[in-house]
């Protein structure tokens, strides 16, 4: 079973620069845990996009692949450009005269109004706040202190714990190793610098940093955070318990495999 939501937020896809699906209603589907995906009327898609196709196959677990048993698949078409099995229809009757669009980064380019979105659709009942801060925050791996800070921004998001984001001169980035790993988040945006830990034991990027992230985040720019699940953390003199999340699952970490 999925949940559904109406929203009135105008969203647009596009593929090659041209204008594929537009909606001044969309509707969000959740399929379980995961994060929500928009499903829209066959009206909403431009005529000779969709073309059925045959399922995809794919080797494990794709965080951007269908999360419940699929109707039908469709290839996306604009132009010369061809994206195969890059749409699909569920297999639920709440949803089973909509179609739901890829949203793998690379693919096609996603508009929220004006404002672009990777990732996944924005939930709305997430919140995503970034406060600086004046609490003292120590980050150590093994004993090995990797930055130490009098002046964070906190940064809080629904179900995930508080991430400390550090100014550079404030972490030991000669301790770390640079790599070329990005991910993209539809609240914060494009991460496009990453830290490994070399170890022993390595951790590979675990750290990054938004040189340009959203509007809402601003305050983070250019900082750097880790992830709580791996690093010691200490806040205002008081170690931290290493917290639960998706993130604690190697195979959910963007490059943990790098």
């Amino acid at each position: 079973m999925v949940r559904t939501e109406p929203i009135d937020k105008w969203v647009r896809g596009r593929l090659a620069g041209e204008v594929v699906v537009e909606s001044r209603e969309p509707l969000l589907v959740w399929q379980g845990a995961f994060p929500p995906v928009y499903a829209f009327r066959r009206d909403e898609v431009a005529e000779e996009v969709l073309s059925p196709a045959e399922p995809p196959v794919r080797d494990g677990f794709s965080f951007f692949a269908p999360q419940a048993p699929v109707a039908q698949w469709y290839d996306v078409t604009a132009g010369d450009v061809v994206l195969r099995a890059a749409a699909w229809t569920l297999a639920d009757d709440a949803v089973d005269d909509r179609v739901v669009l890829t949203w793998e980064p690379g693919l096609l380019a996603w508009t929220e109004e004006d404002e672009p979105v990777t990732g996944h659709p924005r939930d709305p009942h997430k919140r995503v706040e970034a406060l600086p801060s004046s609490r003292h925050v120590e980050v150590a791996v093994d004993g090995v202190r990797l930055a130490s800070s009098d002046r964070p921004v906190l940064l809080f998001e629904t179900d995930l714990p508080t991430r400390f984001y550090l100014p550079p001169d404030d972490v030991r980035l000669d301790l770390l190793e640079r790599t070329d790993n990005v991910s993209f988040c539809p609240y914060k945006g494009r991460a496009d610098g990453y830290w490994s830990w070399p170890g022993p034991p390595a951790l590979a990027n675990v750290a990054w940093s938004y040189s340009s992230p959203a509007p809402a985040v601003g305050a983070v720019a250019g900082r750097v955070a880790f992830y709580n699940e791996l690093v010691d953390l200490t806040v205002d003199g008081v170690r931290l318990e290493r917290p639960e999340s998706p993130f604690s699952s190697r195979e959910q970490r963007p490059g943990a495999d790098a």
